[in-house]
């Protein structure tokens, strides 16, 4: 009875305290809004950006919750994805050129990430905290660096200096590093006398080559079709794009970033072995991040003016890179992932880099050259030949796994019809030995009389 009693006290007071929230989450807005709104901002503008990021927000969870069709359900939502990583990366550029300095961009965004998952992480997986270890929060730590304040630090600088295009571009190398890591790393073998080693070969080989054509060769221009959006007025030009020699240095930090990717997604999955809440990861690497990003942008910006963060595009990318990117996207993919596999969401890649193209063209007026057009190709078409051959790895792997478990099922069954034919055995020869044995005595003790 008492149990009863509380759970429905419980369920009596989570209504009230979930409207209380609710009505506060209100006034918050209305405060707000009242500030922008006399602070001489666009009303029209703000309304717009309103409901782009409601939308940004409740259409990935109505695909998720709602009744939609298993089949159609992840592709829906993978396809939600990749155009938030498309908006936010075309956001990143537009800030960098502006000149705001990317460490402390880098640091807002960890700050927003963890201020949005931590929350989440508490309210779905509280019980992962007991079994947090050393181990663990080393593993973290470098989730962090790899995954986070290095790798976002490269990833923006590489913006900043090249165009949202390439960097994108060169970013879908990311399966063929990793195949190329975890082969040296001696963690899976390269299996070249099958046709899906040798695929996955081809297609390391295809991306790379794609992507030294897209370093090495411009070509021609083929299109542009800018709207020309003047996104700042008087903007201060970004001292990166003005370095001398700064597109070869863009173009290997782009070169670098999948690396430093693919490490964090090793170390990631060593992780996940011991420590599987999804939610706790993002979180952990979140605030590692973010105090790893807060330490290098106090040691390396000594402007406060560029910590300052008003109601423009500087905040609108710092907080979507960090709600949208790690708070939204990443529980999307591990959602597909868990019920589609890694290839499913590796295969929408190519989605990304069609969107930020378009983009770039349209609001960035960035062309499209015959040698970025060629290397795109290139690079596409061996993602997908990888991902064929490591998907029939895959398949064959199954079909191996489910041959054997068969085999031990007819073995099984085997030792079990056997034994069941041997108490046949024994239950038939029993009487039949006790009745005999009774015969003889009888006749023995006839033969005595």
């Amino acid at each position: 009875m008492v149990n009863l009693c509380s759970v429905e006290a419980i369920n009596g007071v989570k209504p009230v305290l979930l409207m209380i929230v609710v009505q506060s989450l209100y006034a918050v807005v209305n405060i707000l809004l009242k500030v922008v709104a006399d602070d001489g901002m666009s009303l029209s503008v703000l309304i717009t950006y309103r409901f782009v990021f409601s939308s940004a927000f409740i259409v990935p969870l109505a695909l998720l919750f709602e009744s939609v069709e298993n089949g159609v359900k992840p592709v829906l939502l993978m396809v939600v994805v990749q155009s938030l990583y498309a908006v936010v990366n075309i956001l990143l550029k537009v800030v960098a050129d502006d000149g705001m300095s990317l460490s402390v961009l880098n640091a807002y965004r960890h700050v927003f990430s963890s201020a949005f998952i931590v929350p989440l992480t508490l309210l779905f997986e509280r019980k992962s905290m007991q079994y947090l270890t050393g181990k663990v929060l080393f593993q973290a730590f470098l989730c962090g660096l790899f995954g986070g304040s290095l790798l976002q630090n490269i990833y923006v600088k590489a913006l900043a200096l090249i165009s949202a295009t390439y960097t994108t571009t060169i970013f879908n190398l990311v399966p063929a590093v990793t195949y190329i890591m975890v082969v040296s790393f001696r963690l899976e073998k390269p299996n070249l006398g099958t046709h899906a080693g040798k695929a996955k070969l081809l297609g390391t080989i295809t991306a790379i080559g794609g992507a030294m054509i897209l370093t090495l060769y411009e070509g021609r221009r083929i299109f542009n079709w800018s709207i020309h959006v003047d996104f700042f007025q008087n903007a201060a030009p970004s001292p990166e794009s003005a370095t001398s020699g700064s597109h070869l240095w863009g173009f290997m930090l782009a070169i670098v970033a999948p690396v430093i990717y693919s490490l964090w997604l090793i170390i990631q999955t060593k992780m996940s072995e011991k420590f599987p809440w999804h939610y706790s990861i993002a979180a952990l690497t979140s605030i590692m991040a973010a105090i790893q990003s807060i330490i290098f942008a106090l040691c390396t910006e000594r402007d406060w003016s560029q910590w300052k963060l008003d109601w423009n595009l500087r905040l609108l990318a710092a907080a979507s890179s960090g709600i949208l990117v790690t708070g939204v996207c990443y529980p999307l993919i591990a959602w597909c992932v868990h019920l589609k596999g890694p290839l499913f969401v590796s295969a929408f890649s190519p989605l990304m880099l069609v969107l930020v193209a378009l983009g770039g063209s349209l609001v960035l007026d960035e062309y499209i050259t015959i040698g970025s057009l060629l290397g795109a190709v290139l690079i596409v078409c061996g993602l997908y030949m990888l991902l064929w051959g490591e998907s029939k790895e895959t398949r064959k792997a199954k079909s191996d796994l489910v041959s054997a478990n068969v085999s031990v099922e007819c073995d099984s069954i085997q030792i079990c019809n056997q034994k069941e034919h041997d108490k046949k055995i024994k239950a038939s020869v029993a009487p039949y030995t006790f009745s005999s044995v009774n015969n003889s005595l009888g006749e023995v003790q006839q033969l005595k009389i």
